[in-house]
This record gives C-alpha cells, structure tokens and sequence, in this order.
C-alpha cells in the first residue's frame, strides 16, 4: 500500500514541555519506531506539523536585536521543515539501514484572497495561561485564543491548494524512497501578478495539506497520528464517546474545534471523499494497528475496512 502519514508538532513536543533540542529529538526516536514498521511493508510518505517548532523560532526572531523585523512565518516554517526534516531523515536511516530515505524542504500553494487571513485559528507555539497570553499579545501585536485550559498565539492557516514539488516526491516514492516532505503543511506560497511564486505570513494545517497530497499521490490510506486514541463524540461531556467506524458524511456532522480536532476530521472526509480510500485518526504508537483497521477512529465510504489485506 502507499500510505500518507501526517504526524502531529505534538507528537514531538507536548503540551506545556520545554521544547529543547535534546528532548524533541527522542520524541522523533519514538515516533521513528512506531513508523519503522510500516515503512518495512508499505511505501511511506511522512509529513509533520510545526506549530510548537513556529511558536519558539518566531518568538526569538521578535527579540533579537540584531534584526530590523523579525523573520516572515513563511521563512520560519521553512526552518521548522528543516530542522525537523532532519531529525526525521537521521532517525529513519538509523531505524532502516539500506533503504533510501529523503527530507525535502517543500512549498505549498495558497490563494492570496483567502479568507483565513482575515480569521487567524492556526495554534503555534506554546501554552500560557490568560494573563501572561494577553501581556504578550498586546507587546507583539498577536492574536491569542483559548487552546483547551490555556491560551496560545494563533495566525492565519489558508487552505492549501497543491503542494508545488508533487511531480518529485512522485518520482521518489516510485523509486523505493521514504520521504518525509511538506512539513508544517509546507511553506505558503502564492502566484503573483506575474505568475512567480512569493512566501506569505501563515502556517498552513499540515492535516489538510496531507489530505491534498495523499490524493495526488494516489495514496491508498491517510494515517493523521495524534495524541489521542480516537475521536471523540461530545468531548469533554457526560455523553462524551469514541468514534470508531464512521463515513465522511457522518463525521463532517459532529461539531469540532476548529484550531485542533476540527481540521483533523476534516481533513480525513475530504480525502476519502474524493477518492473512495480510507483515513483514519489516532495515536501515533498504535498505527500499524490504526492500517489494518483495528485502532483509531476509521474513516470509509461505508463505514467498513478490510483487515487482512492491510497486515
């Protein structure tokens, strides 16, 4: 099977933790492990989310006083591509020895009219509580909303349109590559009056940008890994439940937040709406489990996934 992986920025830096180098990067070894298994059955595409990676390299862009403007999102999140792009890369070499393995710097085509710029929902960076959230919006001219018990910085996530270097990941993954690409969801670019291509201040929801690329790619499955092991009906009400089987239709009826699950479940319908496969959300540790039809929340034409050809 070819098979999408959209990896959380949580996967690799939790919630309220300290985001040092050290610390990400055996998140990235456990999140390798986990993949290793299906990389060995399976041609594996692997993209990842920045949001945490943004927050921290955009805040020390603000307070270096060597600059005379802090750096464009666009040029951070090519950074976080990166830096992450290669803790990936090493760690899938070490966990698959003999097999080729790439981590592309990638950009992501956007409308420049969307509307997203005008209604910022894309969290980055790390939590705060209210107080020290409002202090640092009102010095730095963010917009901040509430992110489950805490506060967070969000900006402007315009829906993505194609991933621009489609044709050679392609061609990698026909060669027997892994590749990890189009991290943070990809740099956001748009086409100008001239027809040339320019970065633009947003994150794009590495999710939906997945969801794009897996149906270009002709993938047979869509594995958005998180931090939870199902989607939930009601969350955080008495009449909270899991999720387990469950047509686009169906999904796209439940009521998410827009800055976390929202566009995960939206993401995962859209891709099986338009090409009759599977998605499915879940936890990282579990998605062999997730593949062959037995962990997550899966999500069908019909509500149905076959077992024994996905093992």
């Amino acid at each position: 099977m070819r098979v999408v992986v959209a990896l959380g920025g949580n996967a690799l830096v939790k919630r309220g933790d300290i985001p040092d180098a050290g610390m990400q990067r055996g998140n990235v070894d456990r999140a390798v492990r986990a993949l290793a298994p299906l990389a060995e059955k399976h041609e594996l595409i692997i993209t990842h989310g920045n949001g945490p990676q943004v927050g921290v390299l955009s805040l020390e862009s603000v307070n270096d006083p060597n600059l005379t403007r802090p750096y464009p999102l666009d040029t951070i999140g090519a950074e976080t591509q990166g830096m992450i792009g290669y803790w990936m890369l090493q760690a899938l070499q070490n966990a698959l020895p003999g097999r080729q393995v790439m981590a592309m710097i990638n950009q992501t085509l956007v409308s420049a009219v969307d509307p997203a710029f005008e209604d910022p929902t894309k969290f980055v960076g790390q939590v705060y509580d209210r107080e020290d959230a409002e202090k640092l919006a009102g010095e730095y001219g963010w917009t901040i909303r509430q992110d489950g018990e805490h506060w967070r910085r969000v900006v402007p996530s315009p829906r993505p349109q194609r991933v621009i270097e489609t044709r050679l990941i392609r061609e990698l993954v026909r060669l027997g590559t892994v590749v990890v690409c189009a991290g943070g969801g990809g740099i956001p670019v748009f086409r100008n009056d001239v027809g040339r291509l320019e970065g633009v201040e947003a994150v794009i929801d590495k999710d939906r940008t997945a969801a794009v690329l897996a149906e270009s790619m002709d993938a047979d499955a869509l594995l958005i890994l998180t931090d939870v092991p199902r989607v939930m009906r009601n969350f955080g009400t008495p009449e909270q439940e899991e999720i387990v089987h469950t047509t686009p239709h169906e999904l796209r009826a439940e009521d998410f937040p827009a800055g976390s699950m929202g566009p995960k479940a939206e993401a995962a319908a859209s891709f099986v709406e338009r090409t009759g496969d599977m998605a499915a959300i879940g936890l990282l540790d579990q998605c062999v489990e997730i593949l062959a039809g037995i962990a997550g929340t899966i999500v069908t034409p019909n509500a149905t996934w076959p077992l024994e050809s996905t093992l």
